[in-house]
């Protein structure tokens, strides 16, 4: 399969990055974790041969801007219709993972054309009572190690260490080399702690309710949840944030229980996130 190719469009007085894999079939688009980057997709690409497919690095991630703090939750879900916006993209499969699957929920209230169906991986969409209630305490991101001599040292220093020693090597190979960048003859994260920080500080915020509009979304949406439920109070990584009854409140839901896997379910299963892609396409 050819590398993707990287595109950057610009939105908002922002540059987004945006990987491309040319292909047929009704586009993929992917939307990524916060903390992550577009590339965490690409042993699940992979294994779906042959297909048009599409991941963006959200703002303060990868490759693509990162104006400084705040990082309000609505502004994903804009970038993401703008990205498909731009690039005329239509009748896709929408996959997104953690505040990726929010993106693509608001993305799809914005842009409805966008979507054929979409693939909620593990949600970060609480349940309706959390939403207006404190942060969850993420201080612990400030103190993320921000310098590194290389990505390989990256991958050293995490593959036996929780939560990423449950997770594939390639796909934690695929998380050093584009999760930092080159920085005066050293690396730094390409999501930088303040940044995530930030985002995890107004996950809970009003405007990062969605419930009012989710029953307008008549396609049909899978929610794949992790087996542990997320507290109200500290944030706890490998914790699902899904409410448990996130796909009864979508006219077409179907709920994906996974109770042996944690948050990082694309990480830890990437075959279940492909096999759940074909079965949300099946007629």
């Amino acid at each position: 399969m050819l590398p993707p190719t990287l595109k950057t469009i610009p939105i908002d007085g922002l540059e987004l990055a945006v990987w491309e894999w040319e292909g047929a079939g009704p586009p993929l688009l992917f939307a990524h974790a916060t903390g992550f980057h577009g590339r965490v997709w690409d042993q699940i690409v992979r294994m779906l041969p042959g297909r048009h497919c599409l991941a963006v690095d959200f703002r303060g991630h990868g490759r693509s801007s990162k104006p400084d703090p705040p990082y309000h939750w609505p502004n994903f879900g804009r970038d993401l219709a703008a990205v498909a916006e731009r690039l005329e993209v239509e009748g896709a499969i929408g996959i997104g993972h953690s505040m990726g699957g929010h993106s693509v929920v608001s993305a799809m209230l914005q842009r409805p054309l966008t979507f054929r169906a979409l693939l909620l991986v593990d949600p970060t969409i609480f349940p309706r009572d959390y939403y207006g209630q404190a942060p969850l305490d993420a201080s612990f991101i400030l103190k993320r190690r921000n310098t590194w001599r290389s990505p390989e040292e990256m991958f050293e220093r995490f593959r036996n260490r929780a939560p990423f020693s449950r997770w594939r090597e390639e796909v934690l190979r695929d998380y050093c080399d584009y999760g930092l960048l080159a920085s005066g003859g050293e690396f730094v994260l390409a999501c930088p702690p303040a940044v995530e920080a930030s985002i995890y500080g107004h996950s809970k915020a009003p405007e990062s309710d969605l419930y009012p509009g989710i029953p307008s979304i008549a396609i049909p949406v899978a929610v794949m949840r992790a087996g542990t439920a997320q507290n109200r109070v500290v944030l706890e990584p490998t914790a699902s944030p899904a409410a448990p009854d996130l796909a009864a409140q979508f006219p077409r839901g179907r709920d994906v229980l996974l109770k042996d896997h944690t948050h990082f379910i694309p990480m830890e299963a990437p075959e279940l996130v492909a096999e759940e892609i074909r079965e949300i396409e099946r007629p």
